[in-house]
């Protein structure tokens, strides 16, 4: 394993599959100690955990749903306990709920903003005080570029990820001076559960508008978080796009 991250600790909300599996065996491999959250999928988180110990790396598994403050602090509290520190927070876990406006229920948008948004200020608020005291932290927040363009039938989506962007300039603005820097990352199109419910010809018409022809892999999000983990020193409150063009 490389050792760009030898003697950090992260944390990765949503880690159990997806985008949130792919960043942990990233950072895992850049040799980071690794928390693993997960909310309903212990057997999946469980295997991410295994394939990261089976690559010489540590991680360990803790389930909370980051949507309640309650469960979003604990976890972050439990991976200080756990590990001594934390240095990298990358808060991934979120949901849609895809109606058109005019079919949205206040659920459908409640939901969708606990999960996605409350949870990044739940546990960053949690992470930051002992990231300030190191005089070191990565924080990153995983937005979309719906949050920028916005997309049909995703106005709950497209607040929450658009809200992030705009938390993180500020976080970002606040932290700086304690050398934590906060970025996000906006995927496009991924080949996620997300995707995978996507008709076959609305796939295809998703894919033509794509510049470089083709569907991000988890892989590629998870170049970028470690990217802006091992050698982003400089940078912060960006919003880094990984969207193949669709979005520039």
């Amino acid at each position: 394993m490389a050792a760009k991250l030898e003697g950090r600790v992260a944390l990765v909300t949503g880690a159990s599959r997806g985008l949130g599996r792919a960043i942990a065996i990233k950072l895992a491999e850049e040799g980071a100690k690794v928390a693993l959250n997960y909310r309903s999928g212990e057997l999946e988180a469980r295997k991410v955990a295994d394939e990261i110990a089976a690559k010489g790396g540590t991680a360990f598994i803790l389930h909370g749903d980051v949507s309640k403050k309650e469960d979003a602090r604990a976890i972050v509290g439990k991976t200080i306990e756990h590990f001594g520190r934390i240095d990298i927070l990358v808060n991934n876990a979120g949901i849609t709920r895809d109606k058109s406006l005019k079919k949205l229920t206040d659920e459908d948008w409640t939901e969708v903003i606990a999960v996605n948004l409350n949870s990044v200020y739940y546990t960053t608020s949690a992470a930051m005080k002992i990231m300030c005291d190191q005089k070191f932290g990565r924080i990153v927040n995983i937005s979309s570029f719906v949050g920028q363009a916005g997309n049909f039938g995703q106005t709950n989506y497209s607040a929450s990820k658009g809200g992030i962007i705009a938390f993180t300039k500020s976080a970002a603005i606040e932290l700086a001076k304690y050398n934590v820097t906060v970025n996000a990352i906006a995927p496009g199109f991924t080949e996620t559960d997300m995707l995978a419910k996507v008709a076959g010809p609305v796939r295809e018409q998703i894919l033509a508008k794509i510049p470089m022809g083709r569907f991000g892999q988890p892989e590629d999000i998870a170049k970028a978080v470690a990217f802006v983990c091992t050698d982003g020193d400089y940078i912060t409150g960006q919003q880094i796009n990984v969207n193949g063009g669709v979005y520039m």
